[in-house]
């Protein structure tokens, strides 16, 4: 004999009807997925504390890292980053406002706090790129040495770091450039360094103010130590090869590690976001065609607006701990 559940009985279990906590089937969902996208984010910053506190003394300092700003040279550490942040925190400011006002059913406002909320994620994506590009390429160089270590290169006069291009020495002999038409094998001049290490070896040595700085840890703390010529001279000699840039590989900031959390982190918050940003253009034209206006609700809006919002959240997390601490 089949038990029967009753609508009353129902509403009973749940003790919220149809809408347990007074939240639509939608919005539990939705918080269901953050709770849980919330732990994996948490996951993966406490592996990169647990990283950077193992390898502290050859770990990259932010500040020291992150100093571009586009169309402009210079040194402006953490500037751009700090604006990414900005336009981002902005966009969450312009996503209450519209959920505000289509709880007021005011279509108008919604759509236009929707559209500054979606040029703000894209201000962010594009300038997300725009790093991730330039962490790559690099630009100054450095070279690692057989024990993995990574040695860049300072003037002796300002203590400011210098690129491998400033005192390098070209030896032709070095590197032979050959096309396919010559019927050799050979590898792309786009996959190699820009010098080899017996040109910036040569290059060292041929300039007297030209010192190898190097990360240790003392007791002091974290901290750079630049070696006198006779130091820098004798690094070198367990030189292995030039670095220039990032990639999952090598590093040329320091620990190797630093550049794979830097990609996946940022790379997994870009892509939550840009995966908001679609979402928006969705919800934006709905709006403008009035699909919510003849619903009665915007409840749509105020459900991508609960997303947009932890995707602002995480990445004030992933900016205190990755850049500022």
């Amino acid at each position: 004999m089949e038990a029967t559940v009753t609508t009353e009985s129902k509403e009973k279990v749940w003790g919220g009807g149809n809408e347990p906590l007074r939240a639509s089937y939608g919005k539990m969902m939705m918080w269901f997925f953050i709770v849980s996208d919330a732990l994996t984010f948490s996951g993966f910053l406490v592996s990169y504390g647990f990283s950077r506190f193992k390898f502290i003394e050859i770990w990259p300092i932010a500040d020291e890292v992150f100093t571009h700003v586009p169309f402009f040279h210079g040194n402006y550490p953490m500037y751009y980053v700090a604006f990414m942040t900005f336009i981002l925190i902005m966009s969450s400011v312009t996503m209450v406002l519209a959920v505000d006002a289509g709880h007021k059913m005011k279509k108008t406002k919604v759509t236009w706090y929707m559209f500054a909320t979606i040029i703000g994620g894209l201000i962010f994506v594009g300038s997300q790129a725009w790093e991730w590009a330039t962490f790559i390429k690099g630009d100054y160089g450095a070279v690692e040495t057989k024990g993995g270590n990574i040695l860049q290169f300072v003037n002796a006069d300002t203590g400011k770091r210098i690129a491998l291009e400033e005192f390098a020495t070209t030896i032709p002999s070095e590197r032979d450039r050959l096309e396919r038409k010559d019927a050799f094998w050979f590898q792309s001049e786009g996959s190699l360094p820009s010098y080899t290490i017996n040109e910036v070896v040569e290059g060292v040595k041929s300039h007297p103010n030209v010192l190898v700085k190097t990360a240790f840890f003392d007791e002091t703390g974290h901290k750079k130590e630049v070696l006198s010529r006779e130091e820098s001279l004798e690094a070198l000699k367990d030189a292995k090869l030039v670095v220039e840039g990032a990639n999952l590989t090598r590093n040329e900031y320091g620990h190797p590690l630093f550049a794979d959390f830097f990609f996946f982190i940022t790379g997994f918050h870009g892509f939550h976001v840009f995966s908001g940003i679609v979402i928006n253009i969705i919800i934006f034209f709905n709006v403008i065609i009035g699909t919510y206006e003849r619903r009665g609700h915007y409840e749509m809006v105020e459900k991508v607006g609960l997303y947009w919002h932890f995707v602002d959240l995480v990445w004030v997390f992933v900016f205190t701990f990755f850049y500022l601490v």
